[in-house]
């Protein structure tokens, strides 16, 4: 193995009581204490803690608050500008909604009155096929009285002759002996009266 002499460890002289080594084998009592906590800076630190703050303070005063201001203003002009957009368009809804609710009511009543003139002229139109029904049934009722009396008179002129052949026919059958045929008809007559 090679190694060169800048990287040979050399043995260390040993330690004695009261000697205190840092982890890098610099004695603490050559550093003194930390910069920050020296009373002795503390007026230094106070001196560039003021300039800073003013260094700070004035960025802040000149460049950013401006720019934070005039950002927040935008905002809220476009903030307002939108609400007022959305007003505006919520009035301009309302008032389609109303106008829209208006024909409906219009449509609902123009409906209404359109489903009954339809009732009604199927009504009438009704009315008015029931009374020609009615009207070509009375018709027909009176021919059919009318043959029926006619066909009626026709059964009653006959029923005498019927009857008188009948009352002929029962006289022979009991009697024996042809009755006269006038005698039987004014027989028939007298009874039919």
């Amino acid at each position: 193995m090679f190694v060169t002499s800048a990287f040979a460890q050399e043995t260390a002289p040993a330690a004695t009581e009261g000697d205190t080594h840092s982890g890098t084998g610099v004695p603490a009592e050559a550093h003194g204490t930390f910069p920050p906590f020296d009373p002795a800076t503390f007026p230094s630190q106070l001196l560039w803690l003021a300039i800073t703050f003013g260094l700070f303070y004035l960025f802040l005063k000149r460049v950013a608050m401006p720019r934070l201001g005039g950002i927040i203003d935008v905002r809220n002009d476009r903030i307002s500008q939108d609400l007022d957009q959305a007003a505006k368009l919520k009035s301009e809804a309302d008032a389609a909604v109303a106008a829209y609710e208006q024909e409906l009511a219009e449509a609902k009543k123009n409906a209404n009155s359109i489903g009954q003139q339809a009732a009604d002229a199927a009504k009438a139109e009704a009315d008015t096929a029931r009374k020609k029904i009615e009207a070509a049934l009375d018709e027909k009722l009176g021919e059919a009285e009318a043959r029926i009396s006619s066909i009626k008179a026709n059964a009653m002129k006959e029923v005498g002759s019927i009857a008188e052949d009948t009352a002929s026919a029962i006289v022979e059958a009991l009697v024996g002996d042809k009755a006269g045929k006038a005698e039987i008809a004014a027989a028939v007559k007298s009874v039919a009266r």
